[in-house]
Parts: C-alpha cells; structure tokens; sequence
C-alpha cells in the first residue's frame, strides 16, 4: 500500500485480534492488503507489545501500515519523522521559552523569586510534548510510527533503543513519566544506512517489497474501486515493465494508484502511448527516468 494515504475512516475495532486471519480481514476493511507474512508480524506486535521494524523500498506500504493500524484500532497516530540532524530536544520535550519569558515579567511583577518562582516556570504547563514523550504518556491508546528512521545518525537511533527499550522519560524539572502499557511502535526504513543490530533486536522484522502483479492490481482495485478493470490491469502491468528498467526511482505502489487515479480523472478507461505519455509525471519523479521511459514508451504500454 502507498505511504501517503491517510488510512482514516475507520470507526476503530474495540480490543485486539484473535488471530492472524482476523487482523487480515480488519486491515482490509481499512483499505491495506497485507500478506500473510506482515499480516503475522504485526498479528504478533499487537498481541506481544513489540515493536515492529518494516524495511523495503520506498512506496511499498511502509508507512501506511502504521496509519491504517491506528485507524482501524481507534488509536492516535503519533508520527515521529526522522531526518539528518535530528536530537533528542526535537523527539522529546522541549521548553516553551515564549511563555517561560512572559511567565518571568508576570513574575518580576508579582515579586515572586527563588524556589516558587522556578517551580512554577517549570510546570508542565510550559512542557512541550514532542512525539517520543506524547506516545509515552498515550500508551496503548497511541501507534507511534517513526518513520525513516535509517535517515537519524547512530547517536540518536542508540537513543531511541533506549526510550523503546523502558518506555520511560524523565523529565528533571517534572519526573520520570511511564507508560502504563506501551504504544505499538512501527519503524520504517528505506535501507539509505544499516540499522545497528541492537535495534533490529529489538524490533519484529518485516521486509516488504514489491507485490505480484495480481496482488499489486488487487491493491488498486481496493484503493480505487472506480477505476475500469481495463485500466487498472494495464497500469499494473506497465509498472512492472517500468522497474524493469534502470531507473534512479522505479516506481512504488503509491505511484501505481496515483497513475491510476490520474488516468480515471481524465475519464480514460485504457492505457495508450498518447495518455501515458502526458501522465507520466503521476508514476516518474526524475528528469532522467522520463526521458529514459519515453523511449521506450511504446514497449512500456503495448501489451501492457
């Protein structure tokens, strides 16, 4: 399934599933087809309170794993993303230093000093939640998904084994805050660096890659019921031709139901080289790979 869609609309099934099969069928209901492999990582997540740690490439339904999970479970999605130069002030808490300043005139006025005056511009009224300390104090009410998190350096990946390893943060000025149950933790990675082994033994492991073509045109027909059946099985198949190729970015199931989408918005109802050709740029992101697919356009969609 694509990362960006949001996976909303789901009234949120009361307690965990039974079994694998149930888990299927209610991720599903939200739109994600899991096979029986995710379908058992995360079956075994929920029910153990594990964190879970999907790798694979860049498209593929990393991402929208953890949005439809949340959805479908009636939990909040606490997304913490990941980037380089990421500390651990911007994962969790930091201090609003807006309002402490006002809060100190307030005080100046009021003649308020020493121990009173610096509990009360400590409070956590002036605490500012960040993902890590938000999803602690959610627990399980919250899916915590950290996302490309291969993007963080050592330092701050050794730092969040530690936060999943206690789901616990303390907090100097306020105290240790712990989660009474902790929330389901879902990690992507696009593989840009290796994982250190004491993370990954933390975490269940999934890899996901790209579906079959049948599994892939099933993940369309799902996401976009309108789309004619004519359409969406040429697109699929054009795809596969696609990262066939030597592309800098082929092109993740995301861009498969964006193109789909695209093409049925246009009132198309077949994939021809004319309508492809204008609508590359719903399944293509580079220049390079534009020019590259546009000769081979004709081999791309005949047959397709």
């Amino acid at each position: 399934m694509p990362d960006e869609a949001d996976g909303h609309g789901s009234p949120g099934h009361a307690g965990l599933p039974q079994s694998v099969g149930e888990l299927t069928g209610i991720l599903r209901e939200g739109g994600y087809l899991a096979d029986r492999g995710l379908a058992t990582t995360l079956f075994v997540a929920l029910s153990l309170q594990r964190p879970v740690l999907l790798e694979g490439e860049v498209g593929v339904g990393k991402t929208e794993a953890a949005k439809v999970l949340a959805s479908v479970f009636g939990r909040k999605l606490i997304r913490l993303q990941c980037y380089e130069g990421i500390d651990t002030s911007q994962a969790l808490y930091e201090w609003d230093y807006a309002r402490q300043m006002l809060h100190i005139r307030a005080m100046s006025e009021h003649q308020l000093a020493g121990d009173e005056a610096v509990e009360k511009l400590f409070g956590p009224k002036f605490l500012l939640e960040r993902p890590l300390l938000e999803a602690v104090r959610a627990g399980d009410r919250a899916v915590l998904l950290i996302d490309e998190v291969d993007r963080a350096d050592d330092e701050f990946e050794a730092f969040l084994l530690e936060v999943l390893s206690d789901f616990q943060v303390s907090i100097p000025e306020v105290g240790t805050i712990r989660a009474e149950s902790p929330p389901l933790v879902i990690l992507t990675s696009n593989r840009t660096r290796e994982l250190h082994d004491a993370l990954k033994r933390r975490c269940l492991y999934h890899w996901i890659g790209y579906p079959s073509a049948e599994r892939e045109l099933e993940i369309v027909t799902v996401r976009e019921p309108d789309v004619a059946q004519t359409l969406a099985r040429k697109v699929v198949a054009a795809v596969h031709r696609l990262r066939e190729l030597d592309l800098a970015k082929p092109p993740g199931v995301a861009e498969t139901i964006d193109w789909a989408r695209t093409l049925d918005f246009l009132g198309e109802t077949d994939l021809d080289e004319d309508n492809a050709s204008v609508t590359l740029g719903a399944v293509l992101k580079e220049r390079d790979d534009l020019d590259l697919v546009r000769e081979n356009l004709r081999e791309i969609t005949s047959g397709a």
